[in-house]
């Protein structure tokens, strides 16, 4: 009995020892607005040999603000009861606060996008909630829906697959970082 207990006690020290500490850290969110290029030319960025560009256009904000200015004060008389209500008017003011701009960003080159790589992109999408309709491996309006809505919760508002977020899929190859 006694060797038992001295059996276990080495065991579970043996496994205390094997534990380093250190916890793995769950992967973090991609923030694919770090991979957007604008340009002040026309055309695709100058890339790496055999990159592949999409490009898109982000909207103008604009802001409208809109707001009740006093026309002519209210009149009280003696006893302090409104003779004559304020009269007002409305004033708008817009503004843009960024303005329209196209922007490009790395894609997985056309010849990658085939059938298989859609059907996978759609399974991908489904696993993660964005993508609910039947997998048919067509770049659809459904499948660049849940594209537009799966980037834009990382930074990119866009329904072009861009190849950070096909690397954050799991559809396309992680480059490694050099030791």
């Amino acid at each position: 009995m006694k060797q038992a207990v001295i059996g276990w006690a080495v065991v579970a020290a043996v496994l205390a020892g094997c534990q380093s500490g250190a916890v793995p850290k769950a992967p973090g969110r991609v923030d694919l607005a770090a991979e957007v290029v604008t340009l002040r030319r026309p055309g695709p960025p100058e890339g790496p040999e055999g990159a592949c560009w999409e490009s898109d256009v982000t909207p103008a904000v604009i802001e409208t603000v809109t707001e009740q200015v006093v026309v002519t004060p209210e009149v009280r008389d003696a006893a302090g009861a409104v003779v004559t209500p304020a009269t007002y008017r409305t004033d708008t003011r817009t503004r843009i606060l960024r303005d329209r701009t196209e922007v490009w960003f790395r894609a997985p080159c056309p010849a990658e996008v085939t059938v298989d790589f859609v059907a996978s992109l759609q399974r991908a999408l489904t696993a993660r909630g964005y993508y609910l309709l039947p997998l048919t491996g067509v770049m659809d309006a459904g499948t660049r829906d849940a594209v537009r809505r799966f980037q834009a919760d990382r930074g990119l508002d866009s329904p072009r697959l861009s190849l950070a977020a096909a690397r954050d899929l799991g559809l396309v190859p992680v480059e490694l970082e050099a030791l």
